[in-house]
């Protein structure tokens, strides 16, 4: 039964695999389908690289409707709104929110800045949602809604064992007394990934600090052309249970080229992993916030002083307070975020 203080949330995310925006999407919904009706739309070519999914992250409470990929797209948006009557819609990503414009619903519209405000879409929402400060600058003088700076919501990961630990640093390879540098992400330009690879060969570590690289992306074949001189260097794919491996990492490396705010990096942080990271977008804001290297986005000769230093030199693990980004604290302040918008929308409609 729906108690009358819930809400009916639509989410409605058009993208393809598994990434930071997805993991976000997917956190939002699974905190609040306890409490609220929620419905996720999602595009029927949803799976990516690997057939990694946001469907396969989410609680069996949440109601999943597949829409189609290009033709048709929005029809079938208007179509699903007109039948779930929701109370407010949550776009993610730049094509849901100019569907979402198009469309004009009566139910309150928020559209969260996973990327930037790119787009006059976003200026037809009810509320925007930013995950990092610097966002706050890219948002017009003339935007007449509201606006919430959220903690991006991070899922603590369970704390391992350390036989769990020990079988992951042999999964990852080398003898018992190996360094092991960790990158988790997408694999494209715009996450730098060229750029770490290049600073480690040019750092030269010791024989026994490897560098292991997690993900899927365009760029795949030409990062492994670029590391296939060095043997320490290793493409590892995409994998389900990357949380555990940030336990297993010595030393986690973001060296995004653009960044709004790398979920990857808290969940380093939660894991324990020391981190440097470029000084793109939301990485600076997380080091200040709590803790780390930075270096300049691209300097692949600082950076490689950088891995030089923290490998000869290993840092100690490091696990700062992340709660006020845990998903009940994070999720709390989005639903009363929702509700003012709910209530702007009503009283304006009055």
């Amino acid at each position: 039964m729906i108690l009358a203080t819930s809400m009916n949330i639509l989410h409605v995310i058009l993208s393809q695999g598994f990434a930071g925006s997805e993991r976000s999407t997917a956190e939002s919904c699974n905190a609040q389908c306890g409490r609220h009706q929620v419905t996720l739309a999602v595009r029927r070519r949803h799976r990516g690289r690997g057939q990694a999914s946001i469907v396969d992250h989410l609680d069996p409470r949440v109601e999943v409707v597949e829409l189609p990929d290009r033709l048709g797209t929005q029809r079938a948006l208007a179509a699903l709104i007109d039948r779930c009557r929701p109370d407010v819609i949550h776009a993610h990503l730049r094509r849901s929110t100019r569907l979402l414009a198009r469309l004009r619903p009566s139910a309150a519209t928020v559209a969260t800045l996973h990327v930037t405000y790119n787009a006059d879409c976003f200026g037809a929402m009810d509320g925007l949602i930013c995950n990092a400060r610097w966002q706050f600058d890219d948002i017009p003088d003339h935007y007449s809604g509201e606006i919430f700076k959220a903690n991006n919501s991070l899922q603590p990961h369970r704390r391992l064992e350390p036989e769990e630990i020990a079988a992951l640093r042999r999964d990852l390879g080398g003898d018992v007394g190996c360094f092991h540098i960790g990158g988790v992400g997408r694999l494209t330009w715009k996450k730098g990934w060229d750029v770490l690879i290049r600073a480690f060969i040019a750092a030269d570590p010791a024989a026994h600090v490897r560098l292991n690289l997690f993900g899927a992306g365009s760029s795949e074949s030409a990062l492994r052309r670029l590391a296939r001189p060095d043997p320490r260097i290793r493409l590892r794919g995409y994998r389900q249970d990357i949380k555990d491996y940030y336990q297993a990492f010595d030393l986690f490396v973001c060296p995004s080229r653009f960044e709004p705010l790398p979920r990857v990096m808290l969940e380093a942080m939660d894991g324990g992993a020391p981190v440097i990271a470029s000084d793109a977008g939301g990485c600076r804001e997380l080091v200040e916030d709590y803790g780390g290297d930075l270096f300049p986005s691209g300097d692949v000769k600082t950076l490689a002083r950088l891995l030089k230093q923290r490998s000869s030199e290993p840092p100690r693990r490091h696990r700062p307070d992340l709660s006020t980004h845990h998903v009940p604290i994070a999720g709390r302040a989005m639903e009363a975020f929702y509700r003012r918008l709910v209530e702007r929308r009503s009283l304006v409609s009055a």
